[in-house]
Order: C-alpha cells, then sequence, then structure tokens
C-alpha cells in the first residue's frame, strides 16, 4: 500500500486524482476576484459554481473537483492567536451537479479520509444534522462508523441555507480526534483543543420559500469542502497550521530577517511570525489576481494586510523594508501549484515596495499626529482618536499606549474596542455572506430567461418580441405612458453594457408605423445592462402602451453607436501605442468607453512623461490616417492566444472568442462594437494622464466627432486668458512665468524679512542672559527666559537655537510668544538646552511640555530642543515667570 500524502502539495494532488479517477472533471481554481457582484472576494471553495446550482449557468459537468483558493479577512484579530484562523487558504471541494447525492458523497469522504490519507477511524467522528436520519443511517449502516462518534447537531452548525430563501439542506462534517484515548463519553465537537474539523458535505436538497417551507429541490446538487491547511496539520503531525510546509517556511524568511528563533519566542512573538507568515500568502495572491493597495474594497483589504505585515515586523525589530523578499519567499513556495505566480512576478513585488515605501511614510505621519493629540494637552487619548492612528495610519495601539505613558496621560482602550467593533461588523456584513437569493425584481425576471440574442454587430433595427416588463421595481405584465420601465427582448440590436463600454441608446417603436416617431408607441431607451446573458433595457414609455408578448421595432441611436465605436476603436489603438511607446508589458486594469470620451487605466509603476504622450498621440492619429480596415471574427481560445490577441488579465473567457484585429497594429479579445476603417475615428486627442492608484495610471482622451467641442472648449479659454492678460496666445505662458516668478520673489523677501526680525530681536536678549550655579570647567550656566511675540513657531525655534548657540554648553533657553499679538488662543513656547544643562537634570521635551500646560497646551520633543504650544496667552508671562523659577532650582 502506498504511503499516504504528507506535504501540502501531495495533499492537493491526492485529492484532486482521487476524484478525477471517479469521474470528476478537475477545475482550475478561479481568481480570488469573483464574478459574483454580491462579495468582494472569493470566500468559499463553492462561490465560483453559484450560478450553476442556481441554475442560472449550464453545468460545466455533471461532477467537478477543484482546489480553490479563498480569502476571509471577518476575523482577521484571530488570526496566528488560534491554530487554524487563517486569511488566505486553499479549499479542495467535490461538487456534484443534479448527478450522485448523499449516500454516494458519504461513501467517498470516508474512502478518501481513511484509505488515502490513511487516518484511523478510532480518530474520527462526524455530525449530522439533528433531523437528518438519512444521513446518520448511511454513516451508521452504509460505512460502519461507531454510532456512539455520530454527532446530532443543531441548524446552527449543520444545516446550509443560502439566505432566507432558496436552495438549502443538511451538513455533515468529518472531524479529527486528536485524544481518542478520552472516549466517547460526552463528545463535545466545540473542543478546539481536541477536535478539528476538516471535511465538510453540504447536502444541498431543499428549497425554502417565502414562508420558511421546504421543497425538494427537483436536481439535488453535493457541495463539499476539505481545508488543505488543515489536512496538512492532521498528516504532517503539528500543533497548528502555521508549522506546516504550507506556511512554515515563511516564518522561517521572517525570522531570519528579524534575526529571532520562532521556538524560542513567547506567544506574541510567535503570533507575530504567523501574522506574517499567512499574510504574505494572501498579499502575493490578491496583486497576483489583480487587485492593487487603496482605500477602497478589495484595495482597502489589500492595504490593511500589507500594513499588518510591516507592523508586526516592526513589533520583533525588523526596521528595514522587508515585503518584496516575503512576497518572493510565497511565489516560491507556491507557484508550482499557481504559475502565474511567476508570470505576474515583476507586477507583485513591484507593488508590495510600492505600498511598503508608502507605509512608511504613513507611519511617520501618524507619529506627526500623535504629537498634535499631545500638544492639545488632553487627559486622555480617546479611543476615536487611538483607532483613527491604527487604521488610517497603521499606527500599533501598543505604540500609542507607551507614548502616552511618558505623557502622564492614558489610552482609552474601551472606546478603542468599540471603534473596532464597528469596522469588524462592517468587514463581516461585506466579506461572510453568499447570497443565493434574487432580491431585485430584474434579477428575478432575467433569471428564468434564456440568454438574449444580440444582433447589434450586423443591424441597428430589428423586431423583438417583450419577453419580460418591470414597472417603477416591480413585476408587471404591462406599462403605460408615463412609467419608468425595464424590459427584455427576445432579441435585441442594442448593445449591453460590457467589456468597459456602455450601452446602447435608442428607442422601441410600436403600434401603427414603427419605422417611424409617429408610431402608436415609443418607449426612450436610455441604458441596457447585463444581467448574466440577459439584457436588460431600462427607459421610460413615451407614448402609448406596451405589454409583455407585444412586438416592437428596437431601433439603436446611430450618432450614439458612431461614437462609442470611434471611441472602443480608439481605446484598443492606444493601449497597442502605450506598449509600443512606454513598455511592452503594459496591462488593461480597466476602461471606460463612452459616447463623448474614453478611459484607460493600466498597470504602469511610474507616470507617462509628456513626450511620450505626445508619441503616442502622434502614433495614433497616423494608425487613424491610414485607414486600415478591421477584421473581426470568432476562433477558439487556445487560437486566438497563439495568434497574438491581447486578454485583460483576470478575465475570464468561454472556449470561443471574438478577436478584434487592426492589421499589423493590434489584436484583442473584445466583444465591443467597433468602426469598420480606423478613418473612421477621425482624431484622436489625449485629455489627461494621472495616477488613480499603487501602480495604476489613468489616460483620458476624445476621439471621434468628440473632438471638436474638447477643441472649442480650450480655445475658448485661450482666448480669455489672452484678453486677461493682454497677451496674443503664443505669449500667454511667457506671462504667467513672469507672473509666477514675481510672487515667488515677493514670497522670498518676505520671508527673509520676517527672519532678519525674529534674529535681530533674539539679537537684543543675548545681554539678558544671567550666569546661574556651576556648569562646567568652572563656568555658570546661561539662563535665558523671554517673551518673544510676532514670530511664528519656526522663527521662534531658529532664534532660540541661535542664542543657545552663542550662550554655550550651560545655555537654558526659554522663549515664549504669541505668533499673532493680536490672537490671545495661540501660545509658542521652545526649550533650548545645552550639553552641560541636560546632564544636569533638565530635559528639554519634558520641561517645554510642563510649562505649556500652564497655558492650557501642551508638547515636547528632544532633550535639547523642544517645542509646545498652548491656548491661553493670558497666562503666558506667569507660564515663562514660572519656567525660570524651575530652571534656577534645577540650575543653582
Amino acid at each position: 500500500m502506498a504511503a499516504a500524502p504528507r506535504t501540502g502539495a501531495e495533499i492537493r494532488a491526492a485529492f484532486l486524482a482521487f476524484y478525477k479517477q471517479r469521474g470528476h472533471t478537475p477545475m482550475a481554481s478561479a481568481s480570488l476576484v469573483p464574478e459574483d457582484p454580491t462579495v468582494l472576494l472569493t470566500i468559499a471553495g463553492m462561490l465560483p459554481f453559484k450560478p450553476v446550482f442556481l441554475g442560472q449557468q449550464q453545468r460545466p459537468a455533471p461532477r467537478a473537483t477543484s482546489s480553490q483558493k479563498c480569502i476571509r479577512t471577518n476575523d482577521i484579530e484571530n488570526v496566528g492567536r488560534t491554530a487554524r484562523h487563517h486569511t488566505f487558504f486553499e479549499m479542495l471541494g467535490n461538487f456534484s451537479f443534479g448527478d450522485y447525492f448523499k449516500e454516494q458523497a458519504i461513501q467517498w469522504a470516508w474512502e478518501l479520509s481513511t484509505g488515502v490519507f490513511g487516518l484511523s477511524p478510532q480518530n474520527l467522528v462526524v455530525s449530522v444534522f439533528r433531523e437528518d436520519d438519512e444521513a446518520e443511517a448511511i454513516w451508521r449502516d452504509v460505512v460502519g462508523v461507531n454510532p456512539r462518534r455520530i454527532i446530532r447537531m443543531d441548524e446552527a452548525d449543520n444545516f446550509w441555507a443560502s439566505g432566507p430563501t432558496g436552495p438549502c439542506g443538511p451538513c455533515s462534517e468529518i472531524y479529527y480526534d486528536f485524544k481518542p484515548e478520552l472516549g466517547d463519553e460526552g463528545i463535545d465537537l466545540e473542543d478546539d483543543c481536541r477536535f478539528i474539523e476538516f471535511y465538510n458535505l453540504v447536502f444541498m436538497q431543499y428549497n425554502r420559500d417565502a414562508e420558511g417551507n421546504l421543497t425538494p429541490l427537483a436536481a439535488r446538487n453535493i457541495d463539499t469542502g476539505m481545508g488543505l491547511e488543515r489536512m496538512a496539520q492532521i498528516l504532517q503531525g503539528v500543533p497548528n497550521n502555521y508549522e506546516t510546509d504550507l506556511i512554515y517556511p515563511l516564518i522561517e524568511t521572517a525570522q531570519a530577517f528579524a534575526g529571532i528563533d520562532y521556538r524560542s519566542l513567547d506567544d506574541k512573538g510567535k503570533t507575530s511570525l504567523k501574522v506574517i507568515g499567512d499574510h504574505s500568502r494572501a498579499v502575493t495572491q490578491l496583486i497576483c489576481d489583480g487587485v492593487t493597495a487603496s482605500n477602497l474594497g478589495r484595495g482597502y483589504i489589500l492595504r490593511r494586510l500589507l500594513r499588518r505585515v510591516v507592523r508586526h515586523g516592526r513589533l520583533l525589530g525588523i526596521d528595514k523594508p522587508f515585503l518584496a523578499a516575503m512576497g518572493e519567499a510565497a511565489i516560491t513556495l507556491m507557484q508550482e501549484a499557481y504559475p502565474q505566480l511567476t508570470e505576474r512576478r515583476a507586477v507583485i513585488l513591484a507593488e508590495l515596495e510600492r505600498e511598503e515605501a508608502r507605509f512608511l511614510e504613513t507611519l511617520e505621519r501618524g507619529e506627526k499626529l500623535l504629537a498634535e493629540v499631545l500638544a492639545a494637552a488632553p487627559r486622555q487619548i480617546s479611543g476615536e482618536q487611538a483607532f483613527e492612528l491604527y487604521d488610517t495610519y497603521g499606527f500599533p495601539l501598543e505604540l500609542t499606549e507607551e507614548i502616552a505613558e511618558e505623557h502622564g496621560l492614558t489610552v482609552d482602550l474601551a472606546g478603542f474596542e468599540a471603534a473596532m467593533e464597528v469596522q469588524r461588523q462592517r468587514a463581516k456584513a461585506a466579506a461572510v455572506s453568499i447570497d443565493l437569493t434574487l432580491q431585485e425584481a430584474i434579477d428575478q425576471v432575467a433569471g428564468q430567461l434564456e440568454a438574449t440574442r444580440f444582433r447589434g454587430y450586423e443591424a441597428l433595427e430589428h423586431p423583438s418580441c417583450v419577453l419580460a416588463l418591470v414597472v417603477n421595481g416591480e413585476p408587471a405584465q404591462r406599462a403605460s405612458a408615463g412609467d419608468r420601465v425595464q424590459l427584455v427582448l427576445d432579441v435585441t440590436p442594442f448593445y449591453g453594457e460590457g467589456g468597459g463600454q456602455v450601452g446602447d441608446r435608442g428607442v422601441l417603436l410600436g403600434g401603427g408605423d414603427q419605422t417611424s416617431v409617429d408610431a402608436g408607441v415609443i418607449v426612450s431607451i436610455e441604458g441596457v445592462n447585463r444581467n448574466r446573458s440577459v439584457f436588460v433595457h431600462s427607459g421610460r414609455v413615451e407614448r402609448g402602451q406596451i405589454a409583455v408578448g407585444d412586438l416592437l421595432t428596437a431601433r439603436v441611436d446611430r450618432a450614439c453607436r458612431r461614437r462609442a465605436q470611434a471611441n472602443h476603436t480608439a481605446t484598443h489603438l492606444l493601449q497597442a501605442a502605450l506598449k509600443q511607446v512606454v513598455d511592452p508589458g503594459i496591462g488593461q486594469a480597466g476602461s471606460l468607453v463612452d459616447f463623448d470620451r474614453l478611459r484607460f487605466d493600466f498597470h504602469c509603476p511610474r507616470a507617462v512623461t509628456a513626450a511620450e504622450l505626445e508619441q503616442v498621440e502622434t502614433l495614433i492619429n497616423g494608425w487613424i490616417a491610414e485607414a486600415h480596415d478591421l477584421q473581426v471574427q470568432e476562433m477558439a481560445i487556445e487560437q486566438a492566444r497563439a495568434a497574438g490577441a491581447v486578454a485583460m488579465f483576470g478575465e475570464k473567457y468561454a472556449d470561443v472568442v471574438r478577436v478584434v484585429d487592426v492589421p499589423g497594429v493590434s489584436m484583442e479579445l473584445c466583444g465591443g462594437t467597433h468602426v469598420a476603417n480606423t478613418a473612421e475615428i477621425g482624431l484622436f486627442k489625449i485629455v489627461s494622464e494621472s495616477g488613480v492608484a499603487a501602480g495604476i495610471r489613468r489616460i483620458e482622451a476624445v476621439a471621434g466627432p468628440a473632438v471638436l467641442p474638447y477643441l472649442n472648449a480650450r480655445d475658448a479659454v485661450v482666448r480669455q486668458l489672452g484678453e486677461r492678460f493682454k497677451a496674443q496666445p503664443g505669449e500667454i505662458i511667457e506671462r504667467v512665468a513672469a507672473l509666477q516668478d514675481e510672487l515667488k520673489a515677493a514670497a522670498k523677501a518676505l520671508a527673509a524679512a520676517r527672519e532678519e526680525l525674529a534674529t535681530a530681536k533674539a539679537a537684543a536678549l543675548v545681554a539678558r542672559a544671567e550666569p546661574i550655579g556651576s556648569a562646567a570647567a568652572g563656568m555658570p550656566f546661561q539662563l535665558l527666559v523671554a517673551r518673544l511675540d510676532g514670530v511664528d513657531g519656526a522663527g521662534l525655534q531658529s532664534a532660540a537655537q541661535g542664542l543657545a548657540d552663542q550662550l554655550g554648553e550651560g545655555a537654558a533657553v526659554v522663549l515664549g510668544g504669541l505668533p499673532d499679538p493680536s490672537d490671545l488662543a495661540k501660545v509658542m513656547l521652545v526649550a533650548a538646552f545645552g550639553k552641560a544643562v541636560v546632564a544636569a537634570g533638565p530635559k528639554a521635551g519634558a520641561f517645554i511640555g510642563s510649562i505649556a500646560k500652564l497655558c492650557g497646551g501642551g508638547g515636547g520633543g528632544r532633550p535639547n530642543l523642544a517645542q509646545a504650544g498652548g491656548r491661553d496667552g493670558a497666562a503666558l508671562d506667569g507660564a515663562l515667570q514660572q519656567a525660570r523659577t524651575q530652571l534656577v532650582e534645577h540650575l543653582a
């Protein structure tokens, strides 16, 4: 008998091979960015098959098996603290779409667990839903499981539901028992120290209606999931998932950077290393699947994970950039199972380096924000402030507490936890639920219909039958003039929004003369969207009535279509030009093709220079003038790729694809509408180039008929500037430059005057220094406490430092003043101490902070130079007097 699989790779391969031998079609892992708009990320192995379970898509095969990569962040605070919580994990699964059911699924699960993986039946416990007598009988009578090791569980644990209504069914789970010697009495599967659930079988057999009634499904399905990391923990005999070969190599990489040893650390240190190991897999896979760090949606999740890696690295003493090294190690660890990691290696490492550098800058800004909070002299740092530092700036709570303690303050931990809980609930609401119910009326309608036949490539007008109708948000049979409607046609010439291109506009005509606006029925179509493969036309009934079953003439607005076609083809030319001028590796990150403009987002680590933009624009207009005929054809996806067609990374394509070819210039997979010849575009003009996210640039442009209005608007601005500056168009730039030079010169002169004033005022104070006590070599300390109004904070600090330099190592200088003598609500204080003063005891930071409190403020800084602020100018003189008194006591 062959040895049981042990490594993570062996476990994955054994699972897939087992089910392939039993007629299952192996399916590649879907992207972490799902097609399902109700979830941000792929959070379960069954998610890619959701449309199949709902009957919205044809099943890929009667039986399927996969190893699906997943991301969950709803309980991120448990990562590293428990034995088996992760953000990134792999879910092994076998699926039946109306084929085999409960008995076969249970038998195979047991055969795989005990036969292939070699688990002893004495170490296994199974759970069933409390009312599922059938499953219990199969486990007991067919498989032969000890009845005392079959545990009935309630609905919360062992009944799966897609939502309040829809497909649902009981579950059965297999648990591994680490301590079978404790016996079968009083088994508690909630005991995480003894049991770990590693295989979940969902028997999707019912449909639940709005009243809660369950009716059997005509086609029953099987959905299972085995956690790869959990099985690796069991078979490798390690105490937690992190010490398996799936994660531990990353922990070793991190510990080498920190110069520490995982085995000798306390729980806190081990947790930080586990977090780094877990999150490194997650961020590497997210970036590979096209996610870039930002403050919204998936980008926010990526940014949060990246910052947690850096933060835990700092807690371990890592004081240099290390994210790229962790990414490199993660790629090496996972590239055999996911070869696309190697293909995207440069993109992954570049994003990690950029985001780490940006975060370190953010961390510095967080430190400045904390200084401002302390300067306001609060009694306590509020929970909201601490959470802002933590969440927005990535500032460790532990560091906030430490600095607060140095200033005699506390942190409102309860308030921090409350703010954290609000975010936690928001994350759970966004990430945990997979809602298989179709709430919206149009979703319900579309879910019952066949795919719409699209005829818009060949014709802009076509007879069509109304198949379904939604009026004011509710399914209906008819609609009248004035009603807002969404309707589905059996066949349509209207392009449905997709691939970045907006949906067509136009009209539906019916009754009487259906070829003109004198028709008895007119429905204006303002937009067309796709609900899966069903085209949903949105608009308003302008005249007459329409009803389900009516035959209408669908007519696309030709002018709008021409504009969209010009912009779409121009977008293809733009990508080709960027690849030729800027970087052959540029890839599309998104696009918008509208009637009056186009927008193209692309992966690029730097801004495109003005010279490059000019070159791109010239190249595109040259291709337009060359009048290339476009060639459009359908072919097999592999044939298209072999021909060199460009596909958008992360996009899912059918087996047969549409290829749009501008011979010698561009070849892309595209379902949009295009001009027949590039000359139809007319002209192309870039409007702007900007950055929209880390590593993502955006070009906005106009093409075709939209160019003239844009140029006219620009010309009007130039004329107005010429009139205002009394200059010809060619002289405007020179005139503006001259005005800027004048403004800079005036600002420089003003700054110099202020500096001279501060220096003059400070110079007059040197003579007021008082000799106090004895500093070094028999020389006395030089004490100078004075008020200096009308000088800003920077000037006051410069003056204090200058005075201290003049007075020597024994200098103790304290200056205070009102930057604006008419504003008593803003006080500035500075302390500058020489080396001898610091050695004698007083530290500038702590000293000036205590003095500032007398003016209703606070602050701090270095032992030799510190600045503080206050809000009570009337108390300034008294505070300065107190400063002198305290320094005399210290130094005399």
